[in-house]
């Protein structure tokens, strides 16, 4: 069965990556973006031909992230063409490169404003329709470094680790209303965010750390050397991945899928995901563990 699916963040990359391959597979798209009439529109465009020459249940529609009215009028438009929305995936984003202390505090605002809550809002607007319709599914596009660190990522580390808390306390939160939150967490892969990577507007808080300071410069040529070898990741692996867990049955969907180069992200997943039954167990709510019988049923009488 078809599923009508919201994405955002849908101009570049994995976002744009996605929406091709959800649709091609049958599914009905809304791939999201800002600024369509301006620097996405050609963007928009493309999409919009590749729709057409393929015959796919594709439509761009304009999203802000960062717009709770933006997001609203979305949701609307979707619900009043398809009078459901099935599964929102929650992809836009930036990753910020650089020292700590050379980030402004406007500059970690914006990090956080745009990975975090954009996820967030996201998230509130679709989630009255997809308890009432009693299934649905939100699908967290985060990073193995919302689970560990790179020195030179702290505002982009800290937005992920931010949406990895909504998310898992999300799918707690969910057992038993037959929505889902699931995260999926990428390894580094070619896409627009090195490129398009903001620097810390502080160059003199930078300046300050001597040969240190050097630290983007070297962050940005390793991957960017990784990513034009002939061993460069696959982004299609992501794609793929999302189109997978849409098309899981309800309640067999993993809690996180890591994608790519792990770093330990999948062992650290392992030991944790113990750890943290155990804190549901102590707390009396067993039934929200996930992966449990008594998940899926849960407690919602909602």
């Amino acid at each position: 069965m078809s599923s009508v699916v919201l994405i955002s963040g849908s101009s570049t990359g994995i976002g744009r990556l996605t929406a091709e391959t959800v649709a091609r597979a049958g599914h009905f798209v809304y791939a999201t973006m800002r600024d369509l009439n301006t620097r996405n529109a050609e963007a928009a465009q493309t999409l919009e031909a590749l729709a057409t020459n393929e015959k796919l249940s594709l439509r761009v529609l304009e999203m802000d992230v960062c717009d709770a009215a933006s997001i609203q009028r979305a949701v609307n438009i979707i619900l009043q063409e398809q009078g459901r929305i099935d599964v929102a995936v929650n992809n836009a984003g930036f990753m910020s490169i650089g020292l700590a202390e050379g980030f402004t505090e406007e500059q970690l605002l914006h990090q956080m404003n745009v990975n975090f809550m954009g996820s967030f809002r996201v998230s509130r607007a679709v989630l009255p329709h997809l308890r009432a319709q009693r299934h649905g599914l939100i699908i967290h596009v985060t990073s193995i470094v919302g689970r560990l660190l790179f020195p030179g990522c702290a505002p982009y580390c800290a937005s992920k680790f931010a949406q990895e808390a909504f998310a898992e306390v999300l799918n707690y939160e969910l057992a038993g209303t037959g929505v889902e939150s699931v995260i999926v967490e990428p390894g580094p892969y070619p896409s627009a965010l090195l490129p398009n990577s903001p620097a810390p507007a502080d160059t003199e808080r930078v300046a300050g750390y001597g040969e240190l300071a050097g630290l983007r410069d070297k962050f940005v040529a390793h991957f960017a050397e990784l990513f034009s070898s002939a061993n460069a990741p696959r982004t299609q692996d992501v794609a793929d991945a999302i189109l997978r867990l849409i098309e899981l049955p309800s309640g067999n969907r993993p809690l996180r899928t890591v994608c790519g180069m792990d770093f330990g992200a999948n062992d650290l997943n392992a030991t944790i995901a113990p750890v943290q039954a155990e804190v549901l167990r102590a707390l009396g709510m067993e039934h929200m563990i996930p992966g449990s019988a008594t998940h899926h049923a849960g407690k919602y009488s909602g």
